[in-house]
């Protein structure tokens, strides 16, 4: 898989397939795999990006705190590298804050938005101060517990597929996850995201812990003629446990605003 020489910053990506482009940014604590289970099932007539954000993957993690706007800007860089317009940015948690930013950013990269388990505004500066202190003193591995219970169901925690989402977790950079978390406590797109006038498809998972379905619905509220569908059963990264569904309603939604159609 290449690797995106931005002048301070190399970006590990992945291209799958042809077309118009679909481009996806994954969680905190999460790299581009978060994706793999629900590429296979979207249309084959499409580009699919997948990419690790700044401190996450096998991206660059430059040392902590990392700003909201640096992360818009990777994106907006790697996408200036890629030749990329007129994508549907699909971003769950903190890859949907950096859609949000993107979108309002660059019109002519985004041409619509999907905004899974995330928010304009995600929990308070006081929690995330917390959070970090806890990773810089522990690494993430001492935050580890908590968010797999806010990220999974009950029921997908008792199986042993929950393993191997707990190993991405603690493996992800330190400074990586202290430096999005930084961002994250340092964001409030309220303001900005009501501008948006893009098609928006929004996301929740019935069992979400991190970002509850009425803070998405909330989120999906701001932009005019937003989508909202709520998957029963999962957590925060539906994509993950229910990938079939997800895919689903992410091609509805594909289809509908005619990407890819000649």
């Amino acid at each position: 898989m290449p690797i995106a020489p931005l002048p301070d910053l190399n970006v590990h990506y992945k291209i799958t397939g042809h077309g118009a482009p679909v481009v996806f940014c994954n969680s905190l604590g999460t790299d581009m795999r978060l994706w793999d289970d629900i590429i296979p099932l979207l249309p084959k007539n499409l580009q699919y990006i997948q990419y690790d954000k700044r401190g996450h993957g096998l991206t660059d993690a430059p040392p902590a705190p990392y700003s909201m706007g640096a992360l818009i800007g990777d994106a907006e860089r790697l996408l200036d590298h890629l030749n990329i317009q007129d994508c549907v940015f699909v971003g769950c948690s903190i890859g949907g804050m950096i859609g949000q930013g993107l979108a309002v950013k660059r019109m002519d990269q985004v041409r619509a938005l999907v905004l899974s388990n995330t928010a304009a505004r995600i929990g308070t500066p006081q929690m995330w101060a917390e959070r970090i202190e806890k990773v810089t003193k522990g690494g993430v591995d001492a935050v580890a517990d908590g968010v797999i219970e806010r990220w999974f169901s009950k029921s997908f925690r008792a199986t042993p597929e929950v393993v191997k989402w707990r190993n991405m977790l603690i493996r992800t950079p330190q400074q990586g996850y202290a430096g999005c978390s930084a961002a994250i406590s340092g964001s409030d797109f309220l303001t900005t995201t009501a501008t948006l006038t893009l098609p928006t498809l929004a996301i929740a998972g019935s069992e979400d812990g991190s970002t509850p379905p009425d803070m998405v619905r909330e989120t999906a509220g701001l932009i005019n003629g937003a989508r909202f569908h709520l998957i029963r059963g999962a957590g925060h990264l539906p994509s993950v446990e229910k990938p079939q569904e997800f895919a689903a309603t992410l091609t509805e939604f594909l289809n509908e605003i005619g990407h890819g159609s000649a």
